[in-house]
C-alpha cells in the first residue's frame, strides 16, 4: 500500500493576481493623469493668467506638433524600435512647403508635395532598419542629419514668409464658442485612429509581441519587418503633417524649423509608460505625459522661470519617472523568485 501526500500550491498569474479596480487605476499612465490634473489645480490656483483662456489656447497650439508625432512614436517605441529623425523631417516638410509656395505652386499642391517627403523619408527609415536590418537609433540619427541638411541646403539661412492668410489664419483659429484651436480635431481623428489600431487589431497586438520577442512574434506568423515599415512610414507622414501646422502656425519655413523636436517627443512617450525595452505602453498615458509636460511648461514660463531652469526639472521629471519604472520591476522580479504562497495538506488522522 502506497501513503501519498498531496501539496496544494496556490498558482498565481501575475496580470491577474489583483483585484480589476487595482489593475485598472493602479497604473503608471493613470498615475500621470493624476500627476496631470494635480499641476493644473496648482498653477491655477497659485500662477497669475494659467487659468485665462488665452493661456489654453496658446498651450494646445504649442504642444500639438508634439501631440501628433507622438502617437506614431509610441508603437515605434512598443516594437522596440525608435526614430530620432522626426523633428527633422518636421523642419525638411517644413521647407517643402516654403519653397513650393514661395514658387508659386497652389499651397494645397505645396503640402501634398511635402507629405509625400513624409512618405518617402519614412520609407527611407523603414527600409535601412527592416530589409538592410541596421540598427533604428544609428538609421535614424544618419537621417536626422540627412533631413535637416536637405532643409538648410534647399533655403540656407534665409525664411519664407508668404503664405496664404487664409491658411495660416486657419492654423491659429479657434473652434466656435471656444478657445480650442481647430488642430485638435484632427489630432482627435488621429488619436482615435491610432487607439484603435494599437489596442484593438491584431496589426496591434503584433506590435506588442514584436517588442517582447521578435523571434517569437515571427514564429507566430507576424511579419515583423511589414509592421516596423509600416509603423516609420506613418511617423514620417504624421511629422510632415506637423510640419505643414508648424510652418503655418508660425507663418514661417525656415531649414532649423523644430530642431531638438524629436527629444520631447521621445522625453513624452517614455514619462507617459512606454517601455524603452518596448513590448509596454498605452496611448491615453502617452497624451497625458504631453499635456503634462505642456502645462508645467507653460505655468512656470509664466512664473517668470528660465528656459534652462524649465528644461531641468523636465529632464528631472523623465529620469524619476524612468527610475521608478525600473524599481518596480525590479520589486515585481523579487516577489516572483519568492514565489507563491503554498499550502500544505494536513493529514487526517482518522
Amino acid at each position: 500500500m502506497t501513503t501519498t501526500s498531496t501539496t496544494s500550491t496556490l498558482r498565481v498569474i501575475q496580470d491577474h493576481d489583483r483585484s480589476l479596480w487595482r489593475r485598472l487605476l493602479l497604473t503608471r499612465e493613470v498615475a500621470i493623469i493624476a500627476l496631470l490634473v494635480l499641476v493644473v489645480l496648482v498653477a491655477s490656483t497659485t500662477v497669475k493668467g494659467f487659468a485665462q483662456p488665452i493661456t489654453v489656447n496658446y498651450l494646445l497650439l504649442d504642444v500639438a506638433p508634439i501631440l501628433l508625432i507622438a502617437l506614431p512614436m509610441a508603437l515605434i517605441m512598443v516594437t522596440g524600435e525608435i526614430d530620432l529623425s522626426v523633428g527633422s523631417m518636421v523642419g525638411l516638410s517644413s521647407v517643402v512647403t516654403g519653397v513650393l509656395t514661395h514658387a508659386g505652386a497652389p499651397f494645397e499642391v505645396a503640402a501634398l508635395a511635402a507629405l509625400t517627403v513624409g512618405v518617402i523619408g519614412g520609407a527611407v527609415n523603414g527600409f535601412l532598419v527592416t530589409v538592410v536590418g541596421l540598427p533604428s537609433l544609428a538609421v535614424t540619427i544618419g537621417t536626422l542629419a540627412l533631413f535637416r541638411g536637405l532643409a538648410v541646403g534647399l533655403l540656407g539661412t534665409t525664411a519664407v514668409t508668404d503664405f496664404p492668410e487664409q491658411w495660416t489664419a486657419l492654423a491659429k483659429a479657434k473652434i466656435a464658442g471656444t478657445t480650442i484651436p481647430y488642430i485638435t480635431i484632427p489630432f482627435l481623428i488621429l488619436l482615435v485612429i491610432f487607439v484603435v489600431l494599437l489596442h484593438f487589431t491584431p496589426f496591434g497586438r503584433g506590435i506588442f509581441a514584436i517588442g517582447l520577442s521578435k523571434d517569437a512574434a515571427r514564429f507566430s506568423g507576424i511579419n515583423v519587418e511589414r509592421t516596423k515599415f509600416i509603423l516609420f512610414v506613418l511617423a514620417g507622414i504624421v511629422s510632415a503633417f506637423a510640419g505643414i501646422f508648424f510652418t503655418l502656425r508660425f507663418g514661417s519655413a525656415r531649414g532649423d524649423n523644430a530642431t531638438g523636436l524629436e527629444l520631447q517627443v521621445i522625453a513624452a512617450v517614455v514619462l507617459g509608460g512606454v517601455s524603452v525595452f518596448g513590448g509596454r505602453g498605452q496611448l491615453h498615458g502617452v497624451v497625458a505625459a504631453v499635456l503634462l509636460i505642456g502645462v508645467l511648461s507653460s505655468a512656470l514660463r509664466l512664473a517668470n522661470v528660465t528656459s534652462d531652469v524649465i528644461n531641468i526639472i523636465t529632464g528631472g521629471l523623465l529620469v524619476a519617472s524612468v527610475v521608478a519604472a525600473s524599481l518596480l520591476s525590479w520589486m515585481q522580479r523579487l516577489r516572483a523568485k519568492a514565489g507563491p504562497p503554498t499550502r500544505f495538506a494536513v493529514p487526517s488522522i482518522s
